[in-house]
């Protein structure tokens, strides 16, 4: 995690991420503006000094004898204007967090912003990103009232920052303090209006606020802030990280999948209801506009087939319970609706052996029965016409 106010939260998810695009654990106690270190408890064999730690850290400098070798170039990149010492205890966290650790990575988090203090490193950016990184600690580990007081500070550093907003909101949405919550996803909807857990938690609590405050429950919100349209576009002309791309182009795809799937859902529908009303030509349209969104469900086929069947189509009907039959070989419907399709083509013995095929598969089916008994007698009569017909030698 390089800088973790470049990647717009809500817009990735998922354990193992760092505090850029989650939000996490710790604790800490706090007098006045000073902030003390946490005592943070240690499994055995791990240990911290100057921003790093043993081998079974994912943060660790130093290594058993014997082990294989941890890569730890990531605790040397650059952190914005950190100096070197800082920037390690920065990166050291970010990896902590990407790994779990959120305890340990509260600790650099809290060492890094002592050490800005005690060197006297004014960089208003910089400790914004250490404030909403350790907000995300505190928020991963239950602590939201430290995790808003982390956000807070954050936003008077950076005003209008993303993350800590984001975080601030899950925080007070976490304490029940819905109202604050709101008015801090509605800020973020200002600036970003991609992230989708805003819109989400937004729809959420309106909900609950109109089931709490009435009709009226605008009334009672605390002022919504107006993003200036400066900061707006300074955010939009922000380049995105390939993370936050992928992820929207996730979503993209998710949004269109699911409106695809009503799309279909309601054309299905809608053929089934003119089936009903004998309007076979429109429902024949419609399934075959289903037909082009989900090539691959077999009931699309066989209800195609009805209404060809019933617009004289035969060859057409025999086609789609073909596809149908390929799609499921033991469909009975598709067995049945085939022998009708060839029995309309008069050929029975193919009919014949389709409602056998039904009749095999469901012995009960008495639909079939009777047809049988039709198309036996037709290719009866067929057999003697041919007969009749045919020229003794």
């Amino acid at each position: 995690m390089g800088n973790a106010q470049d990647k717009p939260p809500g817009s990735g998810g998922g354990g193992g991420r760092s505090p850029q695009a989650t939000a996490g654990s710790g604790a800490r106690s706090r007098s006045g503006g000073s902030t003390e270190k946490p005592q943070t408890r240690r499994a055995p064999g791990k240990g911290a000094a100057n921003g790093t730690q043993r081998e079974n850290s994912p943060a660790g400098g130093e290594q058993e004898q014997g082990s294989p070798a941890v890569d730890t170039s990531y605790l040397d990149a650059p952190a914005g204007a950190l100096p070197p010492h800082l920037a390690r205890l920065k990166n050291a966290g970010n990896q902590l967090f990407k790994h779990g650790q959120f305890g340990e990575a509260l600790e650099k988090y809290t060492q890094a912003i002592d050490g800005c203090a005690e060197a006297g490193i004014d960089s208003p950016e910089d400790l914004c990103i250490l404030y909403s990184n350790r907000a995300a600690c505190f928020l991963k580990d239950g602590n939201s009232t430290d995790c808003i007081q982390d956000c807070t500070k954050a936003l008077e550093l950076q005003p209008y920052s993303l993350k800590p907003l984001l975080r601030r909101a899950m925080a007070y949405e976490s304490l029940e303090r819905y109202k604050k919550a709101y008015v801090d996803y509605k800020t973020v909807l200002q600036i970003d209006t991609g992230v989708q857990a805003a819109h989400d938690r937004v729809h959420r609590i309106t909900k609950m606020l109109i089931e709490q405050d009435g009709p009226e429950w605008r009334v009672n919100l605390p002022e919504i802030p107006a993003v200036p349209l400066s900061v707006q576009q300074q955010h939009r002309d922000k380049p995105i990280s390939a993370e936050v791309a992928q992820a929207r182009a996730a979503r993209a795809a998710q949004e269109e999948a699911s409106r695809k799937d009503a799309h279909f859902t309601l054309l299905k529908r809608e053929g089934n209801e003119l089936v009903k009303k004998g309007h076979f030509q429109e429902a024949l349209e419609k399934y075959s506009e289903c037909v082009a969104l989900k090539p691959e469900e077999c009931a699309l086929y066989t209800n195609r087939a009805i209404c060809l069947l019933k617009l004289n189509h035969f060859e057409e009907a025999r086609q789609d319970c073909d596809a149908a039959l390929q799609l499921e070989p033991g469909n009975k419907k598709a067995f049945y609706r085939r022998a009708l399709a060839y029995k309309g083509l008069q050929d029975y013995l193919s009919a014949s052996s389709d409602l056998q095929e039904v009749l095999q598969l469901d012995p009960n089916v008495r639909e079939a029965e009777e047809e049988l008994e039709v198309v036996t007698s037709l290719l009866r009569q067929s057999l003697m016409d041919s007969t009749a017909h045919t020229p003794r030698v």
